[in-house]
């Protein structure tokens, strides 16, 4: 869960290795450092944040200190194995100062390595499972450098980006992948860059190579050497990146999640873009044979993408009358799933490279499960093992806290629910074309709500001083209640709670005082009356109630202290617009408390370890 990169070629390599790691603070950022390979030997520099400061801000103050070098290698940290310490920040070297190394990922068999080596007489410096790598390049160095990292990948157990240098070999870099991401970017004659994600080398090229799992990249001014762990070549084609460089960026926007909450209007176009025929039919781009056969749904996904997973169980089962279940993706793969040939397996994650739902995956293909992935990155992970994959074209997410991969996640739920309804010939046409009718004006409704943001910033105020809130909803709404609490506690640390308004008697009443905000969700007509009971029990324990809302739905207006009225959606739809106000109250939360917005304390955008 941490941003990787190295450089090598004719340019200063200390400024491009930062502003790499400046476009990767999204995977990690508690600390952060760069490694050279500068004539007189690999000079470091590498701090944690500090005081308030992040970590980046102090590296960019320290590498004035580094010699000239034309390679070097960089690391911006999500802790996991150690606390985030100057010690503990990479890269790592090993004893005698001759290797380096940046790793993203975790090594299982830390313990045992580490022990073993120790025994040998190797001295650790840091807390790290990852500083092992080092001393085993040492170890298994014998006068090349690719060799000795297959050495020392032989020995590692566990999920790896890694990029290695020596300085016994100026120029030259070393990388290898196994289960997280690593990419290569052709810059300028006889320059590249190694990277784990894209946009750390957006600025300087749009030639990249993906690796796979299992291959390595060996990188010097002379070219790249594509190989598998074994020394086998592995023959490469370049992939050109089409991405508008400026949509990484914040365009005059005060925090990227502000930028991308305000994109999803375009995300929800793009996203149903060429999805549609002019018949009405809709089209996944996905053989209609794939689907044969299957008797059963499993949705799986992690956080946020988990509850895109709960909508679209439900509208699965309403439209289609499909047999559905949902499961978090890290309990999944250990509760011996009974899934077989006849299931499909739904595998939700933004990145793509969640280590949880990867994991899923894999446990549902080794079952004999077929699995559609749903994800935003193309050649991600989880797009390449899946058997076939839908994108939602949301663009660049650079926000902790997802918002806009969210929403176009419910849209493609949608999408595959209305085709499979119709396939069963469950979802008559009419039924089809009015809900693909109110699909396109969905981004329009958004537009209104973003357009009553000031009132949107008064209702979060009045919210930010609390210590604790709950988020009620039945039905579809409860599931957008789930998404609503996890946004507010992940970027404005106020514990938050979401229940299905009916479970309130059963316990979390207790808790409710007129210190208690409560955010009431209420689209779903048919359970309206309901929803509007459980508010008269909060409000009977004074508890301080928000209701999103219809406009028609006068009475709870009347119960509730403050309203924000909804424009008019379908019920099955709602969840896609509803979530939108529960983002930005989060969102202005978090900003009038002060919070580091975009980079929410202990968290990291991509999560790539169990």
């Amino acid at each position: 869960m941490c941003g990787i990169i190295g450089y090598t070629g004719g340019r200063p390599a200390a400024p491009l290795l930062l502003a790499g790691l400046q476009k990767l603070e999204y995977r990690g950022y508690d600390s952060a450092g760069i490694a050279l390979l500068a004539p007189e030997g690999i000079r470091l520099v590498k701090n944690a944040g500090h005081e308030g400061v992040m970590a980046l801000e102090l590296l960019a103050g320290k590498i004035g200190a580094l010699p000239e070098a034309s390679a070097g290698i960089g690391h911006t940290r999500w802790a996991t194995h150690g606390r985030p310490t100057d010690i503990n920040a990479h890269p790592h070297l090993d004893a005698s100062g001759e290797f380096a190394i940046a790793h993203n990922g975790i090594i299982e068999n830390y313990v045992s390595l580490r022990a073993r080596l120790r025994a040998e007489g190797y001295v650790f410096r840091s807390e790290t499972d990852s500083e092992v790598v080092a001393h085993l390049l040492a170890l298994h160095y014998s006068g090349d450098l690719a060799e000795a990292l297959r050495g020392a990948l032989a020995e590692i157990e566990g999920s790896f980006a890694l990029i290695v240098m020596s300085s016994r070999h100026p120029g030259q870099l070393a990388a290898a992948r196994r289960n997280a991401p690593l990419i290569v970017g052709v810059g300028a004659e006889g320059e590249f860059f190694i990277a784990s994600d894209i946009p750390a080398v957006l600025k300087e090229t749009r030639d990249i190579y993906v690796l796979e799992d299992g291959e390595m990249v060996v990188a010097t001014r002379g070219g790249v050497c594509f190989t598998d762990f074994a020394g086998n070549s592995r023959p490469k084609t370049v992939t050109r990146v089409t991405w508008d460089a400026a949509a990484a960026e914040k365009a005059g926007y005060d925090h990227f999640m502000l930028k991308e909450i305000d994109e999803q209007p375009q995300a929800l176009r793009d996203t149903l873009s060429g999805r549609v025929a002019k018949s009405g039919a809709i089209d996944l781009g996905i053989a209609a044979d794939f689907f044969a056969d299957v008797d059963r749904v499993a949705f799986v996904g992690c956080g946020t993408a988990y509850h895109a997973c709960l909508i679209g169980r439900e509208l699965l089962e309403q439209w289609a009358r499909f047999p559905a279940e949902t499961a978090i993706a890290s309990e999944f793969r250990y509760r011996q799933p009974l899934v077989d040939e006849r299931t499909l397996v739904v595998a939700v994650s933004q990145s793509g490279e969640t280590a949880d739902t990867l994991a899923a995956l894999r446990e549902a293909k080794k079952e004999g499960a077929r699995v559609l992935a749903v994800t935003n990155v193309v050649g991600s992970t989880v797009a390449r093992e899946a058997d076939e994959v839908l994108f939602t074209w949301a663009g660049p997410e650079i926000a902790v806290a997802s918002t806009k991969a969210y929403t176009t996640q419910l849209e493609i739920m949608a999408l595959l629910s209305m085709f499979l309804a119709a396939r069963a010939g469950r979802l008559a046409t009419e039924r089809s074309a009015a809900l693909l009718k109110e699909l396109r004006s969905l981004p329009a409704k958004i537009e209104d709500i973003l357009a009553r943001k000031e009132q949107l910033r008064g209702l979060a105020a009045g919210l930010s001083d609390s210590s604790s809130a709950f988020f009620i909803g039945r039905g579809l709404d409860w599931a957008v209640a789930l998404e609503g609490a996890l946004k507010l506690k992940e970027i404005s640390y106020i514990h938050a709670e979401a229940y299905a308004a009916g479970e309130l008697k059963h316990g979390t009443l207790a808790l409710v005082t007129k210190e208690t905000p409560v955010i009431a969700v209420a689209t779903q007509r048919a359970l309206y009356e309901k929803t509007l009971s459980n508010v008269e029990e909060v409000k009977a324990r004074e508890g301080r109630v928000l209701a999103v809302t219809r406009a028609e739905n006068k009475e709870l207006a009347a119960a509730a202290d403050e309203v924000f009225f909804l424009p008019p959606v379908s019920d099955d739809l709602a969840p896609i617009i509803t979530v939108v106000p529960l983002q930005l109250i989060a969102y202005y939360a978090a900003v009038r408390r002060g919070n580091h917005v975009d980079k929410p304390r202990n968290l990291a955008k991509t999560v790539t370890t169990e």
